[in-house]
């Protein structure tokens, strides 16, 4: 039995998490097997990745990239394909669209390269839905700053941000019947109506159940 595999994904602050945690405890309530991991950081070993990553000193591009990667591989190996092997909903705050936008857009590194470097990490596994906030940066940071101290990655330049965003919007471009694009500047209740709405839309077999 498989699974069904969601990701959500924007720039820092768009409200991915907080929407991917309505709809797990949705599904929660309505026993709907389901579980919620995010990257990096979503095996022991990525918790120290993560540390890496976020809060010490800044890795050149190319070794953040492999870092990245790295997460990746071992939490596909160790927690994604079992959780969608047992028959379950995974919910994936960030995934390899993440990397494309980042080190893709974000830092300028080969976009070809990432795209083969991803299928390897993950074993050419994909999303069936890609639940993408796209948020305008100035909200988006807002949002960030009066909540707490932004980490490494957060503290980027505006431009930056702005490559990312429209990293995401391509491969919207690219995919549209992979990704699902929501305006992330609404009220979270409005968002979630259309998450639901979207991923109905988009997963017939799972529209009654959600």
């Amino acid at each position: 039995m498989s699974g069904t595999f969601l990701v959500f994904e924007g720039i820092e602050g768009s409200g991915k998490s907080l929407q991917m945690k309505l709809l797990s405890k949705h599904l929660e309530e309505r026993g709907i097997p389901r579980l919620m991991t995010s990257e990096p950081g979503g095996t022991p070993l990525g918790l120290r990745l993560r540390e890496l990553l976020l809060n010490e000193e800044f890795p050149v591009d190319w070794a953040e990239l492999f870092l990245y990667l790295a997460d990746r591989a071992q939490h596909v190996a160790q927690v994604v394909n079992p959780a969608l092997e047992q028959g379950k909903m995974v919910l994936c705050d960030r995934f390899y669209p993440s990397t494309i936008a980042y080190q893709g857009y974000g830092r300028g590194l080969d976009l070809s390269f990432l795209r083969e470097a991803n299928r390897k990490a993950t074993g050419g596994l994909k999303p069936d839905v890609v639940v993408l906030l796209d948020t305008p940066i100035e909200t988006a940071l807002d949002r960030i700053t009066a909540a707490r101290s932004l980490d490494r990655m957060e503290s980027e330049s505006l431009s930056f941000h702005e490559r990312v965003r429209e990293g995401f919007l391509e491969q919207a471009r690219e995919e549209p019947g992979r990704f699902l694009v929501i305006d992330g500047a609404q009220k979270p209740e409005a968002v979630f109506e259309e998450v639901l709405e979207g991923l109905g839309t988009r997963l017939p077999l799972l529209k009654k159940l959600i």
